[in-house]
């Protein structure tokens, strides 16, 4: 993506990246993204004692009215778990703060491992959430805990790209960590992505890179948000079923759809599904590539051959 005019920060405990096709309308989308991701953020955050989501899951299974992003937020994870038959299901959040995802994951890096206890929990499961779009009222019962960090962040690089596209009239690209979402008219030969195992990894690091023209594109990895539990090694991925990081042979994801929540979630389910994801991502019609963890290289659909795979 070198050569385009670009902007980055630091939101979400992770890498927010903005580029554009003129650079006249660079200054516009980096407010508009950065205007989405404070909004996102007092609505959705788990870790922010004083957002929407937080009151929520202090609600005691009291029904809650809430605001608007809020309630689009719980509607996309809500859709995202019908789609993938609970696969990916926002109702892991005790799950996630036993298991002592509980901050920031910089403070959770940050402390020693011997001050963490695996105490795993099994989700009550995404079915169990009631939802009213139009009066934007929610439930939950007493003890679940809501996290919407599977669909939220794809939520916000949709919204971002969209209104920044809007204002400006150029192509822009937003990228969150990984979740990418482009609006607006692309570059010639579309938007080059560089697909790694980490965000954070320079542009001309080893591997793959592909072009988007509109959608979005999502990696979900396994290797990233790691953490120690004493002499347990956990990630922030995991299988709602047990409660527990999913066991996966894919230590990557990487999937193309049509926004960035569809492509986010898509990449989530298949690091659950494990061996079984290749056909259901094939069966859904999708783009995808999946990394195992020895290295080895799975395309799926459309997703280009690579040499030695």
């Amino acid at each position: 993506m070198s050569g385009l005019p670009s902007a980055s920060a630091q939101a979400l405990g992770t890498t927010a990246v903005v580029l554009a096709t003129d650079e006249r309308g660079l200054p516009v989308a980096l407010e508009e993204l950065r205007l989405e991701l404070e909004r996102i953020d007092a609505a959705c955050s788990r870790f922010r004692p004083d957002s929407e989501l937080s009151r929520l899951n202090r609600a005691g299974g009291a029904a809650m009215t809430v605001g608007p992003l809020l309630a689009e937020a719980v509607g996309v994870s809500l859709d995202a778990a019908s789609a993938t038959d609970g696969l990916v299901d926002p109702t892991v959040g005790a799950s996630l703060r036993l298991l002592g995802y509980d901050r920031t994951f910089s403070v959770v890096c940050s402390r020693g491992s011997a001050t963490l206890h695996v105490r795993p929990a099994r989700p009550t499961g995404w079915s169990c959430v009631e939802l009213d779009r139009e009066r934007r009222v929610v439930r939950i019962p007493p003890g679940t805990e809501l996290d919407l960090g599977a669909t939220a962040k794809a939520l916000a690089a949709d919204r971002a790209a969209r209104a920044a596209a809007g204002r400006t009239g150029c192509g822009v690209l937003v990228s969150l960590g990984g979740d990418i979402a482009v609006a607006g008219p692309p570059p010639d030969g579309g938007w080059p992505v560089l697909i790694a195992d980490d965000h954070r990894a320079v542009l001309d690091a080893p591997g793959p890179v592909v072009a988007i023209s509109s959608g979005g594109l999502a990696t979900s990895s396994t290797y990233v948000r790691r953490w120690r539990a004493g002499s347990t090694e956990l990630h922030h991925i995991l299988d709602p079923r047990t409660g527990k990081p999913a066991e996966s042979p894919w230590r990557t994801v990487s999937v193309a759809a049509a926004s960035c929540v569809e492509a986010n979630t898509a990449s989530t389910a298949a690091i659950v599904l494990g061996r079984r994801a290749p056909d259901w991502l094939a069966a859904h019609g999708l783009s995808a590539r999946l990394v195992e963890t020895a290295g080895g290289v799975v395309a799926v659909g459309d997703w280009p051959e690579e040499a030695g795979s």
